[in-house]
């Protein structure tokens, strides 16, 4: 087991479902409040930990939006963005997708152009420096009004080259994706990705809602798709990717225990599922970690991890020429690991 652990750590892949904000680690948001003359509702990081302990997406989110107060100036997302991708350099993740929510800092002052100037230079750095090729998804948040994540696109629309998609996040219960099929709608006019977390807390309705009126190219999350054999059937037909999140589904209770977590029936389904770790502050780990655990606890073999790491790559949105490229890195890493028969 130690082995596989080892192998996983070490060989290239991809995290397409990480929320920038959700990157957020204790002792950089009380540098950036001391930064900002801001006061925090904790008075020690330690502290702070101990409100790490959620019952469910909500009570998450409710400590999330929160902690992304401290975030003020373009040096405040430019510094949280490198601290993540300093974490992809140490886990040899090749390529990254990430996720912000323009909307958590606009509707507290904080200009959109800040925001995205600060993680868009991170990314150009970690290009130039490390060869980590990056996608940028804005998502819309799903408690607020379709009518705010249109005035929020049109704002992002500013910025077009540095945006690869949008996506759909926050609460999912009671907010259901066909909320918001005018924005998706404008989205795809644009040519630009959609993506959507559907059937993490909410049922496989959502997923077909998000695949049937939005469109998505991929789903975030997507674990109650399984309770629907023809929705599987679909997605698999299709190739939709699913990006799946293991210690968050822990963490927030939807897979309370983790040797029940659905990815190995995912994968035994032929469904395009990949690791990530979506928001790794508060959910016990980076992408190496979520890995470590499903191993731990699946018995994830050599042929699993592969498979995990090459869909990274082929339901990324990468260009072909990237994909092809990752995928012979990946190839190579394990012909020279021993592990020739788990190519196949």
């Amino acid at each position: 087991m130690d082995k596989l652990i080892a192998l996983a750590a070490a060989m290239p892949k991809a995290e397409l479902h990480i929320h920038i904000e959700g990157s957020l680690e204790p002792e950089l948001m009380f540098r950036l409040a001391a930064r900002n003359h801001m006061d925090l509702p904790y008075t020690s990081i330690d502290e702070l930990k101990e409100a790490y302990r959620f019952d469910n997406l909500q009570s998450f989110l409710d400590i999330y939006y929160d902690g992304a107060s401290v975030l003020q100036r373009e040096s405040d997302f430019y510094d949280l963005t490198w601290a993540y991708l300093k974490k992809c350099k140490d886990e040899n993740i090749r390529h990254t997708e990430i996720f912000f929510d323009p909307q958590t800092h606009t509707q507290r002052g904080i200009a959109f152009d800040t925001v995205i100037k600060g993680i868009h230079r991170a990314l150009e750095m970690a290009w130039q420096e490390w060869g980590i090729s990056s996608k940028l998804i804005p998502c819309f948040l799903r408690h607020l009004s379709e009518e705010d994540a249109i005035l929020t696109f049109r704002e992002a629309l500013n910025y077009k080259e540095w945006i690869d998609g949008f996506g759909l996040d926050s609460s999912e219960q009671n907010f259901p994706p066909s909320g918001f099929q005018n924005v998706f709608a404008r989205v795809r006019t644009e040519g630009l990705y959609c993506v959507a977390h559907a059937g993490e807390e909410g049922p496989a309705v959502y997923v077909r809602e998000a695949l049937d009126l939005l469109k998505i190219n991929r789903i975030d999350h997507g674990n109650n798709a399984l309770d629907d054999p023809e929705l599987v059937e679909r997605i698999v037909k299709e190739k939709i990717g699913l990006t799946v999140c293991p210690l968050s589904n822990f963490a927030l209770k939807v897979t309370p225990d983790l040797s029940k977590h659905p990815l190995k029936k995912m994968l035994s389904a032929a469904l395009k599922v990949c690791i990530n770790s979506d928001d790794p502050a508060y959910f016990g780990g980076y992408l190496n970690q979520n890995f470590e655990t499903m191993i731990r606890h699946l018995d994830l073999n050599a042929g699993d991890i592969y498979r995990l790491a090459r869909n990274s790559f082929e339901i990324s949105f990468a260009s072909e020429e990237r994909k092809i490229s990752l995928i012979s890195e990946l190839d190579d890493y394990f012909i020279r690991k021993g592990y020739h028969a788990s190519l196949r």
